[in-house]
């Protein structure tokens, strides 16, 4: 029987934002999927046991580490893409375990491309084109989630994503001129 827990479950209309609760939940769902048995998929690693995954979380991992950097990086995450929202973020149904699907917005770790709501004609131009490439590389298939942390904007995950024949869709992106770089901070303006 499969579950699929989409962002909505969780939102009350009493409730000011459930989405970084939700966030925090689906990571959550992660870390618990890498600790209590092996991986889904691997990136040339050999398959993470409880055993191991005990060990490793008996060692107390620093406060100031971010949590994507404190879960197996070879851990791989099978997805299925079920919307693209612009050039560097798309919607998708996550397996985090077999028979457990988590519905989350997925923002590509490390870059940044023009918004689709644009101050400019030339951002807009931009943005759709990114979109597009963004379109064009996951229609590959075989798209897969590694490296997942919680975005800074709640109701999303910053992730690395790779396809079949891509390995690094943002570094694709960046080369391809659609994205530049971003790590952090405020952006630069798409305009003029």
């Amino acid at each position: 029987m499969r579950r699929y827990f989409p962002f909505a479950t969780f939102a009350q209309p009493r409730r000011a934002n459930p989405l970084p609760v939700a966030a925090a939940i689906f990571v959550l769902a992660l870390a618990a999927g890498a600790a209590l048995g092996p991986s889904l998929t691997t990136q040339g690693a050999a398959p993470v046991g409880p055993a191991l995954a005990a060990a490793s979380a008996s060692e107390a991992a620093p406060a100031d580490i971010p949590l994507a950097h404190r879960l197996d990086p070879s851990i791989v995450y099978p997805i299925e893409v079920m919307r693209i929202i612009d050039g560097d973020t798309f919607e998708a149904r996550v397996r985090v375990w077999p028979g457990l699907d988590v519905d989350t917005k997925v923002r590509l770790r490390g870059i940044d491309a023009a918004e689709l709501h644009a101050r400019c004609s030339g951002e807009l131009a931009q943005a759709q084109s990114a979109r597009t490439a963004l379109e064009t590389i996951l229609a590959e298939g075989g798209v897969s989630v590694s490296q997942i942390g919680i975005d800074k904007y709640g109701g999303r995950v910053d992730a690395a994503v790779a396809t079949r024949n891509t390995a690094d869709v943002s570094a694709a992106l960046l080369n391809g001129g659609f994205a530049r770089s971003y790590g952090g901070g405020k952006r630069g303006s798409w305009c003029g």
